[in-house]
């Protein structure tokens, strides 16, 4: 007879290192928290599921596979397990937050969850909105997939409002589908809501935190996340990807000294565990801290462990997004512009990624000296712009559209059409404010308000050049290129 079960498993054990079987991965970690997932499997496997949440929760995505696959194997009759297999391919806040070649497998399991047959009706609702991201994957958009997975959630969540796991997991949905464009930030704070009173009753568990960081991930709400910051990194202390996150709220408040520290201690971590993409993370947030500090030199030493390292995968997003960006950060941010020329565009990696190194080496050419060479940089930009929207990423084809706008912009300062470069930054600049960052990135290279600041300086219009730097300031306290302007416009105002 099944059992309906309520374990509470801590992980304060030391488990085994795993290595890392995708750039996602974050391999199981000595502590990960505790996890509670009432579930009617053999209560042999129960804090074997609890282990393979808990890495859910903290994004060990591989290290949760495997846990599931076992637990699987060791109770045939626990549907629950092959949704946990499932959720393991569901990347929800990375891009992409499902990958082609795990679509299969995930509809291979959900099958089996329908076979095998869940155990209790709060089961069955798990597993029929997971259902939701897999079902006509070829044909139906993951838009529509994953807005079809928050309502199932929000479903779940309100017939069982006392469920820890119901309401973590629908949060965690909501914030997968706030869309970069809504400044209000309507669903994250809708899923703070949802987490804030957990968080109190609720303080190892390692969603919680780990989920309202990405919440507050946002200027209107950073002040907010420090609690969550300081938490996660202490629930889940070996845990790579919690000791980055707190870096996420340090770098919205420019609290430089603490992302330097929590981004060094990750790091090393993800190094020790062999998980490259974490570690890629960790240096990508780590150089724009040294930048912001004048640790420039520290910046540079990460720049060579990056040179160092094996041959990296750069068909993937996240590890070829941080090898690209942080020479581009160090050559961009110094003035550098022979280095930004001289920035070759990653082969194999994905087109909103060669948009950056474009866009370094067409800053380079306009700042440099060499403004001819702009024109061949802008066509590129344009292409891949036309690229990502006749695929539907409209996300970063508006950040590839910014890109094109921030060159044409010095491109037209550099042939001596200030009024023409001042509008194209202009809008550039608005438009860039209107839409989030993503979790991958600390922020844009240099923001284009900024850019702007700096093209208005180079115009001899300080007073409107600190106007734009104060808003810099605002919405990116501590930017080292903003208070530099600051500084310059001010000398030039007060000879």
């Amino acid at each position: 007879m099944r059992h309906l079960l309520r374990i509470t498993f801590s992980l304060l054990l030391t488990l085994p290192v795993l290595s890392a079987q995708e750039p996602h991965d974050h391999p199981a970690p000595e502590q990960l928290g505790t996890v509670s997932f009432a579930n009617s499997c053999s209560p042999a496997v129960q804090e074997q599921f609890n282990r393979g949440v808990a890495l859910l929760h903290s994004f060990a995505y591989g290290a949760a596979e495997k846990t599931f696959e076992e637990v699987a194997e060791r109770d045939p009759r626990c549907a629950m397990a092959h949704w946990g297999i499932a959720m393991s391919y569901f990347h929800q806040l990375w891009d992409p937050p499902l990958a082609p070649g795990s679509v299969q497998s995930g509809q291979k399991e959900m099958q089996l969850a329908q076979q095998v047959g869940a155990g209790t009706e709060r089961e069955r609702q798990f597993i029929t909105a997971l259902g939701f991201i897999y079902q006509d994957a070829a044909v139906k958009p993951y838009a529509t997939r994953a807005a079809n997975y928050e309502v199932a959630m929000r479903d779940l969540a309100l017939k069982n409002p006392k469920d820890v796991e119901a309401q973590v997991f629908y949060a965690l949905a909501l914030l997968a589908n706030a869309s970069p464009a809504d400044k209000t930030h309507a669903k994250q704070k809708q899923a703070a809501d949802i987490l804030e009173p957990l968080f109190r009753e609720n303080p190892q568990h390692p969603g919680i935190p780990h989920y309202l960081i990405h919440a507050y991930d946002n200027a209107e709400l950073a002040q907010r996340g420090l609690a969550a910051a300081t938490a996660y990194s202490q629930v889940a202390p070996s845990a790579p990807h919690a000791l980055h996150m707190p870096s996420h709220i340090f770098t919205r408040l420019g609290l430089w000294d603490e992302s330097i520290e929590a981004n060094l201690a990750a790091q090393d971590a993800a190094h020790q565990q062999g998980d490259t993409g974490e570690e890629l993370h960790a240096m990508d947030y780590l150089v724009y801290a040294y930048l912001q500090t004048g640790r420039d030199d520290d910046a540079a030493q990460v720049i060579q462990q990056l040179k160092s390292m094996p041959k990296l995968d750069l068909s993937n997003f996240k590890i070829a997004y941080a090898a690209t960006a942080m020479p581009i950060r160090c050559a961009v941010e110094r003035r550098r512009w022979a280095d930004a020329a001289s920035v070759v565009p990653p082969s194999g990696a994905p087109p909103h990624v060669v948009a950056i190194a474009v866009w370094a080496r067409g800053l380079g050419f306009a700042r440099g000296g060499q403004a001819s060479q702009v024109q061949q940089q802008a066509a590129q930009l344009r292409e891949i712009e036309r690229q990502l929207r006749a695929s539907g990423n409209l996300y970063w084809a508006t950040q590839t559209g910014i890109l094109l706008g921030e060159i044409e912009a010095w491109s037209a300062e550099a042939d001596h059409r200030p009024e023409e470069a001042v509008a194209a930054m202009r809008a550039a600049a608005d438009q860039e404010d209107t839409i989030e960052k993503l979790p991958v990135t600390p922020g844009p290279i240099i923001p284009a308000r900024e850019q702007l600041g700096e093209l208005l300086l180079e115009q001899n219009h300080p007073d409107l050049a600190r106007k734009e730097f104060e808003a810099v300031l605002v919405s990116s306290p501590g930017r080292c290129g903003a208070l530099q302007g600051m500084a310059h416009a001010a000398a030039l105002s007060n000879p």
